[in-house]
């Protein structure tokens, strides 16, 4: 059989993992506060070494909790934080992410009036400064600054195609180039959704995409 073609895998690929995780989080992602500050959360969540399905309902549960700003997630208890976390299934690491999220959220408000696009602005265009940037946020290392970056890279297109080690892993698993440049030739339009495919096929124990 015929292997099919790097365009075809794409469209599978896509019909099948093509859903980002703030998406699945419930977060519609806009260039205003709220929202990108949900993802911030999301991010730090999903960075533990932790399933993605307890990270997402942790997400939600803090969310449905009223946490969705850095001033309301602040304003919380520590036990409210943990008490939200535990509802989402994040016990193994919920009381240091209580404190994470809540020293956070202070910085936050501290440097950036709670408002991540002035972290955006200040990083000017600069996505490695952008990165860095992320990571003064306590809870938030590479990892966390990479899945950021990957689903925020639809609504700030200075870090776009933003294609990490976990995406390139993704794309090696089913015969498309993992070489940077290459790959973000596939992403098309929607970088965030391609990247957040790749990762999920790379997380996917049981994936196989017909003819990749």
């Amino acid at each position: 059989m015929a292997r099919r073609s790097q365009g075809d895998t794409v469209e599978q690929l896509l019909d099948t993992y093509g859903r980002t995780y703030a998406d699945e989080a419930g977060i519609r992602l806009r260039d205003t506060p709220q929202p990108l500050y949900r993802l911030l959360v999301l991010s730090l969540l999903l960075s533990a070494r932790i399933s993605s399905g307890i990270a997402l309902a942790a997400a939600r549960a803090l969310s449905d909790a009223g946490m969705r700003s850095p001033r309301a997630m602040a304003d919380a208890t520590w036990q409210q934080r943990v008490d939200a976390l535990g509802e989402g299934g994040y016990r193994r690491y919920d009381e240091r992410t209580a404190t994470q999220l809540g020293e956070g959220a202070r910085l936050l408000l501290d440097h950036y009036g709670g408002d991540l696009r002035r972290m955006r602005k200040e990083a000017d265009g600069d996505r490695d400064a952008l990165h860095r940037l992320l990571q003064q946020v306590p809870g938030i290392g590479p990892v966390g600054a990479d899945i950021f970056l990957r689903e925020v890279q639809d609504v700030w297109p200075e870090a776009a195609p933003y294609l990490d080690a976990k995406s390139r892993k993704g794309a090696r698993s089913v015969g498309l180039p993992d070489d940077p440049r290459r790959l973000a030739g596939l992403a098309g339009d929607d970088p965030a959704v391609f990247a957040a495919a790749l990762v999920r096929v790379s997380l996917d124990r049981h994936a196989e995409l017909a003819g990749a």
